[in-house]
């Protein structure tokens, strides 16, 4: 294996152990696991499981928006598909990344129902895990599409 091929499959592990991460995070928002303590930080209220469930349904129907914008160019990794185009349009015209952003306030509201250290744990898990994919998706849209510095520019976040 020659030191391209090599550094081109640690990047591609990268990506997909990053993928792996994100979902697995996802999915913990979902199945407790009995073995993990859910200590709350303060008690829940009305209003903060109220404010946290608002939080959940605003970010759930971005996500769908976001989905529907991106089409045929929806994929996990953060190397665009093949035939894929440059989206622009629809809630991409206000924001580059809204699905990642949809997940983080998902999570957040999740932790606002809760307000357990688990979930805190879980959100800021997943911070992280997007906060390594969007520079490495903005790399391989730089390279692939010429117009994306531009879009960059003029949509800030």
């Amino acid at each position: 294996m020659t030191k391209f091929q090599l550094k081109n499959f640690l990047k591609a592990a990268y990506e997909i152990i990053l993928v792996f991460l994100q979902f697995f995070i996802i999915s913990l928002h979902f199945f407790k696991w009995e073995f993990i303590p859910e200590k709350q930080i303060i008690q829940v209220t009305p209003f903060s499981y109220f404010v946290g469930f608002l939080i959940i349904i605003i970010a759930f129907i971005i996500l769908l928006v976001a989905i529907k914008d991106l089409g045929r160019n929806l994929s996990p990794f953060p190397r665009p598909i093949n035939n894929s185009n440059l989206v622009t349009k629809g809630i991409y015209r206000f924001t580059r990344h809204p699905m990642y952003y949809s997940l983080i306030f998902i999570s957040f509201g999740v932790f606002i129902t809760k307000l357990s250290i688990y979930y805190l744990f879980l959100s800021t898990s997943l911070i992280l895990i997007i906060k390594s994919k969007i520079p490495l998706e903005e790399q391989y849209l730089k390279n692939k599409f010429k117009n994306y510095l531009l879009y960059k520019n003029e949509v800030k976040y």
